[in-house]
């Protein structure tokens, strides 16, 4: 489920009403998070109209610079031809210099249009009287980035509409190597499933790396329990096997993951109760990540944390060019990274 803001209305109660097919006059689909915002707008550009109707009926203006919300206007007040409705799409509507225009039309919609603005890339500012009005005439729906604890979930509830299950270890292979990007996840979802067979509907860690090259021994979720457990050979194998295989693994996934890890480590030592249950709440992480905290605070002390954390930001600027020796390789990077955290 996508997160939302308390003032939105949230992403399964708004395709339970399209599907049901309870459609405003007006959508704002914004937010950092585009894959939820693309949902909506091709499920209204699939479900408002039959498709035979969306010739003449059903219009998709992509806005840049340029783009006037007086011919955004102009093709809402038009209406539709032997239909219901008319449908007219606003797409990259972050590039509108002047979204308030919009205003004159939102507070006086036509019945039968319905507008579906999608601003991706943030929010419009929600103290722009174009966000109130489209809240009384319609709907106003804000996705925000998932968590990092909050991926399992999307994994498992994705593949649930789709009656399909993974088991625990494959979802964590899964968020550790494709990580927070949901387009991609979904897409590399989407191959999986096509890849089952009608009387096997369960994705192992074998069915990943056969159909889309994560390796089962050689991933970044595997690296991570070398880290935290301090595995010195496995992780040293392990990094060993990315520099042999630069295409498949690139070094700024591992850095941005083993950051988001010894972050978590460093919050929970602040954390007002250390049970697994105290730590698990305060991170707002599932329990099976909670563990992994714990265990990196047997492994690791709250001084060593933010070296480690100040050595990651560190090997980052070193990877994106700064601060960076002309002979020095990623893989130098990367061993010396490694071998400071585990030592």
């Amino acid at each position: 489920m996508a997160k939302q803001s308390s003032s939105s209305v949230s992403y399964d109660a708004l395709v339970k009403d399209i599907k049901d097919r309870k459609f405003a006059q007006v959508y704002l689909l914004m937010g950092d998070e585009s894959f939820y915002i693309d949902r909506v707008t091709e499920l209204l550009a699939s479900s408002v109209l039959p498709e035979e109707e969306r010739a003449f009926n059903q219009m998709t203006i992509y806005c840049t610079r340029e783009t006037s919300c007086s011919d955004i206007i102009n093709n809402a007040r038009r209406y539709p031809m032997m239909s219901e409705y008319q449908v007219v799409i606003v797409k990259e509507a972050q590039n509108l210099q002047k979204i308030d225009e919009l205003l004159t039309y939102v507070q006086n919609p036509l019945s039968s249009t319905v507008l579906v603005i999608s601003h991706k890339n943030g929010c419009v500012d929600k103290r722009k009287k174009i966000v109130a009005a489209i809240g009384k005439v319609g709907v106003v729906f804000e996705s925000m980035k998932l968590s990092d604890g909050a991926l399992p979930g999307f994994v498992t509830s994705y593949l649930r509409e789709r009656d399909v299950a993974m088991d625990a270890k494959a979802v964590n292979v899964m968020v550790e190597s494709v990580g927070a990007d949901l387009n991609r996840m979904a897409g590399e979802l989407d191959k999986l499933v096509l890849s089952l067979s009608s009387d096997d509907r369960k994705i192992t860690v074998e069915q990943i790396e056969r159909c889309i090259g994560i390796s089962k021994e050689f991933n970044l979720w595997e690296l991570k329990a070398a880290v935290v457990n301090k595995d010195i050979f496995k992780a040293n194998q392990i990094l060993a096997y990315f520099a042999s295989n630069p295409k498949s693994y690139s070094p700024i996934p591992v850095v941005s993951m083993l950051f988001g890890y010894f972050a978590q480590v460093m919050q929970a030592y602040y954390a007002p109760e250390k049970s697994l249950n105290g730590i698990a709440q305060h991170l707002e992480i599932y329990q099976r990540a909670a563990m992994d905290v714990c265990t990196g605070m047997r492994n690791y002390s709250g001084m060593k944390t933010m070296q480690i954390i100040g050595k990651l930001r560190s090997a980052d600027a070193q990877l994106k060019g700064l601060d960076r020796g002309a002979n020095t390789t990623d893989e130098d990077i990367m061993k010396e990274l490694i071998y400071f955290i585990l030592h």
